[in-house]
């Protein structure tokens, strides 16, 4: 491309802090780079809802001044990052990519905005996304769909697909997301980044606009294991603010990830249940040449079952439904969000609203999730649901009797064609049918790059481990990269 930008684009967040805080180029440098790169891209790839170039020109130079001063700007210092938007901004246009909070500005941040921010990063914009988190393609969104960087005829995923391109784009090397069933791994494995849902609870949700709200969970994209661990360790830790927050304050250092070599001793499970007829040729051999370089490193492979898998997607979309029934009922037109212009009564105003602020996708879900809840379906659908969801997460319970990570493909395929699967609800749900379970049984799980298709398209692993075990997850990432270089590649920008 010849962009000036190119001078920051594909360094690490590790490597900017370092240069950053020797004062070799300053966070404006870095600023005004990634800035210039995403108004050059962005008219193509549609990663971003808003650029907020003024606030990260001025994070960038309270950094520079600390350093100046001879002051610690903080772990971060001078990375630029992508925020989901639907993580709340003071100030700062929040919409979840719905017509109904298309002008919404909150008066606070998200602690994982405060957080970042604190720590020196910058906050170079909102990303895209499919509205209020539903979707597996970013297609959903009521602005614009998201194209892939690697083919910008193919999504790059979703929900979170616009931070997923905007990492994979070098925009920017770290990007906030939110996972419910999927939504960092998916679109991390289909743009070749790598991107980590944590446990339940090991990140504060205060501040991020809630979509299942026993399921989501807010988490990193990065390039390799290396600056995922920079970001999670910045964000991770309890928070009052959160009453599903964990009690578990993260210690300093924990996520200061070391040189990954060797993995003598780790025994991965391999699920029998997650290499079935229907997944891409491509991705299982990738995903099997991949588990054959952590054995090189030293890991044991075991058999594994999880008999319950096959319930997972009716489980997910019963009670991710149903949450969000509950979830979406606040945006009445009222309080906050879109209104009909209509001059009608209370009533018909209510209804108006929603008919026009909500996107079909939206739709679809309430009402699911509404006739889940309802009276004389709640036992037999909604209550029975948990029951299943429990099962699914003692599966997993009595797996790490056995073994410590569990490993299987990402997606069943690699990045589809835009338009591919919007006319079948059912077969973009099941772009999601080998992380949802993750979410069910509210364990850390992330995906890593391990391959390409013959079309240059990529392929993800995905590794899930035991609660509040990111550390190990990010390590055997962390190893596999020093043996492989997917991570490493550029798309044809």
């Amino acid at each position: 491309m010849g962009l000036e930008s190119d001078r920051y684009a594909w360094a690490s967040a590790r490597e900017i802090v370092q240069g950053v805080k020797a004062r070799r180029f300053s966070a404006v440098d870095v600023a005004e780079a990634a800035l210039a790169r995403a108004e050059a891209l962005d008219p193509r790839l549609h990663a971003f809802n808003s650029l907020t170039r003024e606030i990260a020109l001025d994070q960038a130079r309270r950094v520079d001044a600390a350093v100046a001063a001879g002051r610690d700007p903080g772990p971060l210092a001078g990375v630029p990052v992508a925020v989901k938007d639907n993580l709340c901004q003071n100030g700062t246009r929040t919409t979840c990519s719905s017509r109904i909070l298309r002008d919404y500005r909150p008066p606070y941040d998200a602690t994982v905005v405060e957080k970042i921010v604190a720590a020196g990063a910058l906050t170079v914009g909102k990303s895209n996304l499919d509205e209020f988190a539903m979707g597996s393609s970013t297609e959903n969104s009521a602005f614009f769909t998201t194209r892939n960087p690697w083919d910008a005829e193919r999504v790059p995923g979703g929900s979170s697909g616009g931070s997923a391109a905007a990492v994979a784009a070098g925009i920017c090397p770290l990007a906030l997301g939110s996972d419910t069933g999927g939504s960092i791994r998916q679109p991390a494995a289909l743009t070749g980044v790598t991107g980590l849902k944590p446990t339940y609870g090991r990140v504060s949700r205060y501040g991020l606009v809630a979509y299942g709200s026993s399921l989501d969970q807010v988490g990193p994209f990065a390039r390799d294991a290396g600056d995922a661990a920079l970001l999670l360790g910045v964000i991770a830790g309890h928070d009052p603010r959160d009453a599903t927050s964990a009690e578990r304050e993260v210690p300093a250092g924990l996520f200061d990830l070391p040189p990954q070599t060797a993995l003598k001793g780790l025994r991965i499970g391999v699920p029998r249940e997650y290499f079935v007829p229907g997944t891409d040729p491509e991705i299982d051999a990738a995903v099997k040449a991949a588990l054959q370089e952590l054995k090189a490193l030293g890991a044991e492979t075991v058999d594994l079952s999880l008999p319950h898998t096959e319930y997972g997607i009716p489980v997910y979309y019963l009670v991710a439904t149903a949450e969000a029934s509950s979830n979406l009922a606040r945006y009445d037109g009222v309080h906050y969000g879109h209104r009909t212009a209509a001059g009608v009564g209370l009533v018909e105003m209510y209804a108006r609203s929603r008919a026009e602020g909500f996107g079909a996708e939206v739709k679809r879900r309430i009402m699911l999730g509404t006739y889940a809840l309802s009276s004389g379906y709640y036992d037999a659908y909604y209550l029975k649901a948990q029951k299943v969801r429990a099962l699914i997460k003692r599966d997993f319970d009595d797996a790490w009797k056995r073994v410590d990570v569990i490993a299987c493909p990402t997606s069943p395929t690699a990045a589809f064609r835009i338009g591919e699967k919007t006319q079948d609800p059912l077969a973009m749900y099941l772009s999601d049918i080998f992380t949802i379970t993750a979410n069910l049984a509210a364990i850390p799980a992330l995906s890593v790059p391990c391959g390409f298709t013959a079309a240059r398209l990529p392929i993800g692993l995905q590794l899930m481990g035991r609660p509040f075990d990111e550390m190990r997850l990010l390590g055997v990432a962390a190893a596999y990269q020093s043996r492989t270089d997917h991570h490493r590649q550029r798309p044809p920008l």
